[in-house]
């Protein structure tokens, strides 16, 4: 018999044990709980995209029941033979895609059993020597809930004696109500109960699809994925455009763009990309117009053209991931005469965070390490040595007095290409 066999069917012994064959996970909503008559329109966004997300494994499913979203996993699907190992890192793979869907406020590993006092007594006894022998637990704490009122045991009884069960069955265990090493959680509810220890904290926010269609302006920076994660995480569709300046711009500099685009749509999901060439209008700028409004002309010039695409492709807002201050297009003043060119409400989720709160969360969502590689961007071509601060509308619109705005736009968005941007 091969070491593989041996440990699935050991793993099936222990399984047919404690009766539980699947891997269950207890999902949490967040702001979807507080939705009111809305609320089951949301929890049924929120269990698509779910079981969307894990199209991926086979032997799982996911269903509403009693106000929470329960996910069941086959430990080991179609009858296979994976190992324990296998089995944990398939668990681990599956609790991490629920964590990335936006809506859920947390996650929790759960074991199943009757809901009589007997069976979650002997079950929290089992889920406590699990836990002293893998982690040398030596205190903990039992927090009772009745879901189901007509139990007949209430919420601090059950507490005291389930804790006093765990107590005589785990002799090594002491009770520690203050700063104990676990916190046992048992959920008595109707038909089952639920017993888990750790609540693994989702993103919160929305369920994708329930806030619209935003029309992002995307870069290679750190700054512009975040912003558009931002919005997704508030149930906003996401439609891209980014901007180039070939052959300024270098080919591995827009692969680096849909790199970072592939890693937000591994939480707001497959979406498309226009890729607009902003030479042509550049070159017509410093042509034509004073140096120092170079950055001020151009920044109009992309959001004009983010409006028609976004008017197109029927999204109801433009998202960019300006910051206050931090350069010179994003002064107050620069963002006023930026946003006098278009019609469209132009979100900035990170327009009021510190630079180093923007890094930690581009850390947190994995992009980071991809937007801090070298490579140039439309931006800085072109960059003027002394950039206005404090453009005037009025001095402004002299210059584009000066341009064919409408044919330079209708060209750029007439040679666009158009990419399919899929989860990484």
């Amino acid at each position: 018999m091969t070491d593989k066999r041996k440990n699935a069917e050991q793993q099936e012994i222990k399984d047919q044990e404690t009766g539980q064959q699947e891997y269950i996970f207890i999902v949490r909503c967040g702001e979807v709980a507080l939705k009111g008559m809305n609320k089951p329109y949301f929890e049924r966004m929120l269990l698509e995209r779910i079981k969307k997300l894990l199209r991926k494994f086979d032997g799982v499913r996911a269903y509403r029941h009693e106000g929470l979203i329960y996910v069941r996993a086959e430990r080991s699907p179609e009858g296979g033979s994976l190992s324990e190992a296998e089995m944990l890192s398939r668990k681990q793979a599956i609790l991490k895609e629920i964590g990335k869907v936006f809506g859920v406020a947390s996650i929790s590993p759960a074991m199943e059993c009757e809901s009589t006092m007997e069976d979650i007594g002997r079950k929290a006894v089992e889920y406590m020597m699990e836990a002293i022998n893998e982690h040398g637990v030596k205190t903990f704490k039992i927090e009772a809930k009745r879901a189901d009122k007509n139990f007949p045991v209430k919420s601090p009884d059950i507490a005291g004696q389930i804790g006093a069960a765990v107590l005589k069955g785990c002799k090594v265990l002491k009770v520690d109500v203050h700063e104990p090493d676990v916190r046992l959680f048992v959920d008595v509810r109707h038909d089952k109960s639920y017993i888990y220890r750790d609540k693994v904290p989702g993103f919160g926010g929305l369920p994708l699809g329930t806030n619209g269609k935003g029309m992002s302006l995307l870069s290679g920076g750190i700054d512009s994925p975040v912003s558009t994660w931002m919005m997704a995480k508030r149930g906003m569709l996401i439609e891209a455009v980014h901007f180039h300046s070939f052959p300024y711009t270098s080919r591995r500099a827009q692969e680096k763009v849909e790199e970072l685009a592939s890693l937000v749509a591994t939480y707001c999901g497959r979406f498309r990309m226009h890729v607009v060439n902003l030479l042509p209008i550049q070159e017509q700028i410093v042509q034509n117009c004073p140096e120092e409004e170079t950055t001020i002309l151009v920044r109009r010039f992309m959001v004009r053209i983010a409006e028609e695409l976004a008017k197109a492709n029927d999204c109801n807002m433009l998202i960019t991931g300006e910051n206050l201050g931090q350069v010179a297009s994003q002064t107050a003043e620069a963002l006023v005469v930026t946003d006098a060119s278009v019609q469209m409400p132009v979100m900035r989720p990170l327009i009021g965070l510190d630079k180093t709160d923007i890094m930690d969360l581009a850390r947190e969502i994995g992009t980071y390490d991809k937007s801090i590689e070298p490579y140039e961007d439309c931006c800085t071509v072109f960059l003027p040595k002394h950039p206005s601060t404090k453009p005037k509308l009025d001095r402004i619109l002299q210059s584009e007095s000066k341009l064919d705005c409408e044919t330079l736009i209708k060209e750029a968005i007439e040679a666009e290409e158009i990419i399919e941007i899929r989860p990484a």
